[in-house]
């Protein structure tokens, strides 16, 4: 048959056969030249290949940034929850007038150490006597450990009340004041929830009523700064006297952190 007898669609099936065996032959061709050619040219071709793919894989996977904004309510929620657990209401067994003991509500307590102890304010708990400290995993008697010149004292977490309840609390991570800047929002969480603007100034003033003693003072982040005390003359102790006052019953300084640290007296 001769190829002026085909018509249209003949000819362009034809083409495109001729096509498909081209490239067949040209890829084996390639194949063969490639491996049979030496190293001095084909390094140069691959390098060439694999920066070509790199260049297509990146603009492929390309990155978009997307701006989040968080609105500082949800920093106030996110700060609090984080430290629910570690915050325990704080009682203790007194004698009422009729000579019958009853329990009273003392504060608001947190725990420092993974070892059951709890920070509290010093004015009801200075000096041995039957405490409790209650979060959302129970209620549990405590000791008393010792009690700070400053105004702050320490209680151990002991046995459940109810057999059937188990321990569970978390230790705040603790900031330093010294990095807190003035405008930053300051929170107080006892049995009540508060907050106000820090001003520069590292003695801070903060009054509250006496069944809000021993409220974890944090920043947005829920680091604990400190805890406030009912103690008119000095309100508020920072975190790092706290600590430094731990170190002292746990024997890791030589010095105490304030003037007077009193040990439970046998």
């Amino acid at each position: 048959m001769d190829i002026k007898d085909l018509n249209k669609a003949q000819l362009i099936l034809l083409a495109v056969l001729l096509s498909f065996v081209t490239s067949i032959v040209t890829g084996i061709t390639t194949v063969t030249l490639m491996q049979q050619a030496p190293a001095s040219f084909t390094v140069p071709v691959n390098r060439v290949i694999r920066q070509t793919v790199e260049k297509i894989q990146q603009v492929e996977g390309k990155t978009t940034v997307q701006t989040v904004i968080v609105k500082e309510e949800d920093l106030v929620v996110d700060a609090l929850a984080k430290n629910k657990s570690a915050v325990f209401s704080v009682s203790k067994e007194i004698l009422g007038l009729d000579g019958l003991p009853i329990e009273v509500s003392v504060g608001k307590g947190f725990a420092v150490s993974s070892d059951g102890i709890v920070v509290v304010d010093g004015a009801s708990v200075f000096d041995k006597g039957i405490y409790f400290v209650k979060n959302d995993s129970g209620k549990f008697k405590a000791e008393f450990v010792s009690i700070d010149n400053i105004g702050f004292a320490f209680l151990k977490i002991g046995a459940p009340l109810d057999e059937k309840d188990k321990v569970s609390f978390t230790v705040p991570n603790f900031g330093d004041l010294e990095k807190i800047k003035i405008g930053q929002k300051i929170l107080i969480s006892g049995n009540t929830i508060s907050s106000f603007i820090f001003d520069g100034n590292k003695d801070i003033n903060i009054s509250v009523a006496k069944s809000n003693s021993g409220s974890i003072v944090l920043n947005l982040d829920g680091d604990v700064l400190g805890m406030v005390l009912s103690e008119e003359s000095s309100p508020f102790v920072s975190i790092d006297v706290i600590v430094n006052a731990l170190n002292v019953i746990n024997g890791e300084n030589t010095l105490p952190a304030t003037p007077v640290l009193a040990p439970i007296t046998q």
